[in-house]
């Protein structure tokens, strides 16, 4: 990320030393259905993305608490034009609960992951930050997989819905060599499903879910084909998360120590579901057992390991070089000859429509939780008539706040309104809840996001001429059902209603929590 700091946060936690405590969620951010492991002494993430571009972000982090973007292990989602916006979308499709490892053998990363139900796709790359290469489709859906390399170096990939399946796969790891049907969940179970695949201590074990309410341990010391016994790991237990739902998913992860730890996630919409951290103990039977504080899930623990902390994820990004820092992510795939990245930010109008969930080059940030805000300065100079550029609040209920051009008279306007119906397809484009006239060809424009658990949250959305004094223009109460699964983003778009052949320079953008409203100004580039 290319920030220029704002915070001491760093600093502060700098001091830290082993014993020293982490809270939970170890990430207010939404990184869904993670796969967690280790290489030597560095940790790796990767999450959900669905319909965002490129996807399945990869973070590391020294200590399993601090971590920090550093790329995507699939570049672009090359599935169909619906992945880009045209002839329909993508919507709630696209990469979800997928799987990433480390093969030492042949110092390959494999990311491995089922599309729309349909075939499994097999990525690899030398290293995390480099760029990744689709290597191979096999006809049969992985769904909710994870990828277990053996001491003899097979792969194995568990997978499946109630019906858990293994597949072993050939020796280069991009096809299937035989699958077969490990475990059937009885209905006194119900759903079992993203399942991760161990080896530990020369037994096997397939790690699912019970969604969104338990997690369960499949176990064999017969080979990775079982039989397996079950035993429940945990059901209906507290959240560290006031009002969230109950930790669930994930992985478990070993640390070079030798201690072992569990990354959940907790559902908290509007935000989305957020990573929490546990420490495993191992019990007489060979199966984990989490460490609970009053028979709930810890709001806080000691450090797995000494702390180190990385690059903030608050801050301004000032998009210096010539391409986005790996926390951004599209709304689809990109139409890449509508921006540019050269120490700022060009946003050419890619789409003439009056549907913003149908516009193209809709750049979006995960919100920082419990409360953030997200400043843009905007130079609106090169708007053509009725173009529409700004600042969204992006999830299946929207509303923005952003530069209209009318005819040569410039308004800032926030809009509301904006929905889908329960197929994701557009149900309104909104309205103007209020604007003015404005001149300069400059804005700053906030938004100020409350995604604290529950009903009734707000985002507020404001603007300025002179990056000090803001003014509230209106505010969107946000959608906390979890359908949409994934959770509010800020995005940054640009749209013309008309013609192409406008523009807007986005000069920076600023991540500020819990967040600033109408008193305190971010960074004023002049």
């Amino acid at each position: 990320m290319k920030f220029a700091i704002l915070t001491f946060c760093s600093s502060l936690l700098g001091v830290l030393t082993l014993g020293e405590q982490f809270s939970n969620p170890v990430l207010w951010e939404d990184l869904a259905d993670n796969d967690v492991f280790r290489v030597d002494d560095v940790y790796y993430y990767t999450a959900s993305t669905m319909h965002y571009s490129p996807g399945a972000p990869i973070l590391q982090s020294y200590d399993l608490v601090n971590w920090e973007y550093i790329g995507h292990a699939v570049p672009n989602l090359p599935w169909g034009n619906k992945y880009n916006l045209q002839g329909g979308n993508a919507y709630v499709k696209g990469i979800f609960a997928s799987t990433m490892r480390y093969r030492a053998s042949n110092k390959q990363f494999y990311w491995i992951g089922c599309i729309e139900y349909s075939r499994t796709y097999v990525y690899t790359s030398t290293s995390v930050t480099n760029t990744w290469t689709p290597r191979s489709e096999i006809n049969t859906c992985y769904y909710d997989c994870g990828l277990l390399i053996d001491d003899d170096d097979t792969m194995y990939v568990a997978y499946g819905n109630t019906q858990i399946s293994v597949a072993q796969l050939s020796v280069d790891g991009l096809s299937q060599v035989k699958t077969q049907v490990v475990y059937n969940t009885p209905s006194s179970i119900g759903t079992l499903e993203g399942s991760r695949m161990y080896k530990i201590k020369g037994v096997y074990y397939i790690f699912s879910t019970k969604p969104a309410n338990g997690q369960y341990v499949l176990q064999s010391s017969s080979g990775p084909f079982g039989p397996y016994t079950i035993k429940e790991l945990l059901l209906n237990i507290g959240s560290p998360i006031p009002s969230g739902g109950v930790p669930h998913q994930g992985s478990l992860v070993e640390t070079q120590n030798g201690t072992w730890y569990y990354m959940a996630f907790v559902d908290s919409y509007p935000g989305g579901r957020m990573p929490v951290l546990a420490p495993i103990t191992w019990g007489s039977d060979g199966f984990p057992v989490i460490t609970l504080v009053s028979g709930a899930w810890g709001s806080s623990y000691n450090y797995p390991l000494a702390p180190r902390v990385l690059e903030s994820h608050t801050g301004t990004d000032l998009f210096q070089g010539t391409s986005l820092g790996p926390q951004w992510e599209w709304n689809h795939n990109p139409d890449t000859t509508k921006f540019t990245v050269n120490n700022g930010l060009i946003l050419s109008a890619a789409t003439v429509t009056s549907d913003l969930y149908s516009a193209r080059n809709t750049l979006t940030h995960r919100i920082i939780g419990p409360t953030s805000s997200g400043t843009i300065i905007l130079d609106y100079s090169k708007m053509k008539d009725g173009d529409r550029a700004g600042f969204v609040l992006l999830r299946d209920t929207s509303a923005w706040i952003g530069v209209v051009n009318n005819g040569g008279t410039f308004r800032v306007s926030m809009w509301s309104g904006l929905t889908m119906s329960s197929t994701w397809a557009t149900a309104s484009t909104g309205a103007e809840v209020k604007g003015v006239t404005i001149s300069g060809g400059k804005v700053w424009l906030r938004i100020h996001a409350d995604i604290h658990v529950g009903t009734g949250k707000q985002g507020t959305f404001y603007y300025s001429t002179d990056g000090s004094a803001f003014t509230a223009l209106g505010s969107l109460t946000l959608n906390s059902a979890w359908n949409f699964f994934l959770g509010y983003r800020y995005g940054i778009f640009n749209f013309a209603t008309k013609a192409l052949g406008g523009s807007v320079a986005v000069i920076s953008f600023t991540m500020d929590s819990p967040g600033s409203t109408t008193t305190e100004s971010t960074i004023t580039q002049s």
